[in-house]
């Protein structure tokens, strides 16, 4: 059997559609490799691209897209919601099917050394990859964001694991690691109260002492004027969608705020979703291999 693994790059660019396509075509142009979606956020001014196909043929995408995000991305000229230290920010691999977490890590090792020597963008290995345990996490290594990171690789503790002590003047740095699927999932409130979403994304989210397996923060949705609660899932095995929609909720309405609509970015585990259908349609002894009409095509 075929060894399939995905990868769920960022790019920090959301509004300019020419360079975002010219990205994105580094993939729908790489043979082993499929592009399966790819959905651009103007606040944030970030891309996620999700593609999937063997190990040779991601590898070869993932280096073509940071050649082609170095070359048309300059982050001294760039502002959104999001935090960022990379023209690629983060750029994960997930086992899909045949293939496992170790073989993913060492593919991050061989596109992280590539990348630093093709694209110049130094690379810091994270998750599964991470080289030391306070690398694990993206949010510390993205720490200081493109504007404080030359400064934080002086230190011995965040010299990148390929490219030097140094970052690209106007690529920053990338994470590249192995992780276990991840999904990204917003929730917009009724509220043009950045501080609102905020509250509720340190109240949820595992580092504040919230929900396992959760990172949130509260972000602005300028061209809508609502605040938005942008929440990272990194296990919904352990913390559902359901059970983060609820818990937004109640504490939404503790200010009087209610729950406009949730957002999905990229793509999600089919069982993710059966989860959330179970809960919200209180389905007794639901059955998704059985009670699926697609689940029986062959």
């Amino acid at each position: 059997m075929a060894k399939i693994i995905e990868s769920i790059p960022n790019i920090s660019e959301g509004r300019n559609q020419e360079i975002i396509e010219a990205c994105v075509d580094q993939i729908r142009t790489t043979p082993g490799c499929t592009l399966l979606n790819y959905s651009s956020d103007p606040s944030h001014n970030r891309t996620v691209i999700t593609y999937m196909g063997s190990l040779e043929g991601c590898e070869e995408a993932s280096v073509k897209l940071a050649k082609k995000a170095v070359e048309l991305i300059d982050l001294t000229k760039h502002e959104g919601e999001h935090p960022r230290m990379g023209c690629v920010d983060v750029m994960p691999f997930v086992p899909i099917k045949e293939a496992t977490m170790e073989e993913c890590v060492e593919l991050s090792q061989r596109v992280g050394k590539r990348i630093a020597e093709e694209a110049d963008l130094p690379v810091f290995l994270y998750e599964k990859s991470a080289t030391a345990p306070h690398r694990q996490n993206l949010a510390k290594v993205r720490k200081g964001q493109f504007e404080g990171m030359a400064e934080k690789v002086k230190d011995p503790d965040w010299i990148p694991d390929f490219g030097g002590q140094r970052i690209h003047p106007t690529g920053g740095a990338v994470c590249v690691g192995g992780r276990p699927p991840l999904i990204a999932y917003n929730i917009n409130l009724g509220t043009d109260n950045l501080e609102i979403a905020t509250k509720i994304g340190k109240i949820i989210r595992e580092a504040g002492g919230g929900l396992k397996c959760v990172k949130a923060m509260g972000v602005m949705l300028e061209e809508r004027n609502i605040a938005q609660v942008s929440i990272n899932m990194t296990d919904f095995t352990v913390t559902p969608l359901h059970r983060v929609t609820e818990l937004v909720r109640n504490e939404a309405a503790r200010y009087g705020v209610p729950v406009i609509g949730t957002e999905l970015i990229g793509l999600a585990p089919m069982q993710a979703l059966f989860d959330a259908a179970e809960y919200y349609l209180q389905i007794e002894d639901f059955d998704p291999a059985v009670q699926v009409i697609e689940n029986h095509l062959l």
